[in-house]
């Protein structure tokens, strides 16, 4: 696939060097508009409007929708106003608004001015929605069935109105629109009475979901029900919009991606890697990495103040960084299993006696296995192999003995955290390893000289 797409690179850029736009043309109206969009990524800004005015109406429309936002507005600075509207005019609603959103203010005023009076109030209507809401992610062009209608008017309505409509399979049945029932085409094009009416054959079990539900939660509906298109109510229990499954993925993508760049302890970023600067990455990285590096102090003031019981045992130094290592990924591990279970609905806070009982038993373990290997190891490869008579018996016991003690608070944190942060309001992924690492150090470091000088020391 990687070799094909620099092949038709290489081609296009020779094509358009020798200016063979007929052949050019002819190569493009055969690809996917996705396909097109990666391609015109590698192509030079002020080559980028001649080649993009070479595709249909339709297939430019649909690329420019998937194309990246910057690669956007050089081209909507170089269209002229009948060029944008015609763009404009072939967006679904949903598409515009992604637009508007990401473009700066002088450029939005231009797509506005260009849009119909009909799209300009719809998009005016979903930017007032909360960011990251069902309303804010939904287009309202879908087919509307009366209950009245019979099979034959439906079909018939769908003709009509189906082409400027992101979805047609599923059709809503709606009286002054109230939403009252679906109907798929299936069921119309099966039904065995024209004349039957669509409220017949309607299935009135209708899941929606509300204009301020979290859009992430609406992704997880459309994957569980395994629908196409979802639909979108206001308070009044009015019908507004729906929400298709493309949009849902996007959706996925998006928090995935923004709870991975949470998880390892960096701000969320709207640019892909390539597009960011090395200055935006020093940006979402460092408030984490500052913050990191000050918390690291408290572990540094445990070590400070049991440094007269370390000059006695200078062995147990050696062994600090295993078990902090161990603590961080026992901790990471818990964190990790349960960001993940609240991300796809599986928890809730309700369920934290089962998850704290099940992750204790998971600790025992874990922390009995790590302490007997721990143990054969130091024995073994420490004492004997390295010859470091310092280490006794004693002293490998307590290593052990902290070890299997720091894994289970490690899991106790690691999983209590997240829950506790997703019933706080803030987002589970913010507890993940950077953050329980530095927990789960200062604590194993505690545990560690607390058992030395209870063992050792007395």
């Amino acid at each position: 696939m990687t070799e094909h797409k620099v092949t038709m690179e290489s081609t296009l850029k020779v094509l358009l060097e020798q200016k063979k736009y007929s052949t050019l043309k002819d190569i493009l109206v055969t690809m996917n508009p996705t396909d097109v969009a990666e391609l015109f990524e590698e192509i030079a800004d002020d080559r980028l409007p001649r080649l993009f005015r070479l595709l249909p109406k339709e297939l430019a429309a649909e690329t420019f929708v998937e194309m990246q936002p910057e690669q956007q507005e050089l081209l909507i600075r170089g269209f002229s106003d009948a060029e944008l509207r015609a763009v404009v005019q072939e967006l679904y609603v949903d598409d515009a608004v992604d637009l508007v959103e990401e473009m700066p203010a002088n450029v939005v005023r231009r797509i506005l001015a260009q849009a119909d009076p009909d799209m300009r109030k719809d998009i005016n209507d979903l930017l007032r929605y909360p960011e990251n809401s069902a309303g804010s992610i939904m287009t309202t062009e879908y087919v509307s069935l009366h209950p009245k209608m019979t099979v034959i008017q439906a079909i018939e309505r769908i003709r009509k109105t189906g082409v400027d409509k992101e979805t047609i399979y599923t059709c809503y049945v709606t009286d002054s629109r109230k939403l009252l029932g679906t109907v798929s085409v299936k069921d119309l094009l099966l039904a065995t009475d024209d004349s039957m009416p669509v409220s017949a054959i309607m299935d009135e079990n209708v899941i929606s979901v509300n204009t301020l539900t979290d859009q992430e939660e609406v992704a997880q509906m459309l994957s569980k029900y395994n629908f196409l298109a979802l639909p979108v109510v206001d308070t009044d229990g009015l019908m507004v919009g729906i929400i298709t499954f493309d949009d849902a993925m996007d959706v996925l993508v998006e928090e995935t991606t923004e709870d991975i760049e949470k998880m390892a302890g960096m701000l969320p970023s709207e640019k892909t890697y390539l597009r960011s600067s090395a200055w935006d990455l020093f940006k979402h990285r460092i408030p984490w990495l500052a913050l990191l590096m000050v918390s690291a102090t408290f572990t540094g003031m445990i070590i400070t103040g049991f440094e007269s019981a370390l000059a006695a045992q200078v062995v147990l130094t050696a062994f600090i960084p295993m078990l902090m290592d161990t603590g961080g990924n026992s901790g990471s591990q818990a964190s990790v299993t349960i960001i993940r279970a609240l991300s796809l609905g599986e928890l809730d806070f309700a369920d934290t006696p089962r998850v704290v009982w099940k992750e204790i038993r998971t600790a025992v373990l874990c922390g009995c296995a790590l302490a007997l290997l721990c143990f054969c190891k130091i024995m073994l490869v420490d004492r004997l192999l390295l010859g470091n008579q310092d280490i006794t018996t004693m002293t490998a016991f307590v290593v052990c003995f902290t070890m299997a003690v720091t894994v289970l608070i490690a899991k106790m944190v690691g999983c209590t955290l997240p829950l506790a942060a997703k019933r706080a309001g803030f987002d589970p992924a913010v507890m993940a390893s950077p953050f329980i690492t530095t927990i789960v150090d200062a604590l194993s470091l505690l545990v560690y000289f607390g058992i030395a000088s209870a063992l050792l020391f007395n």
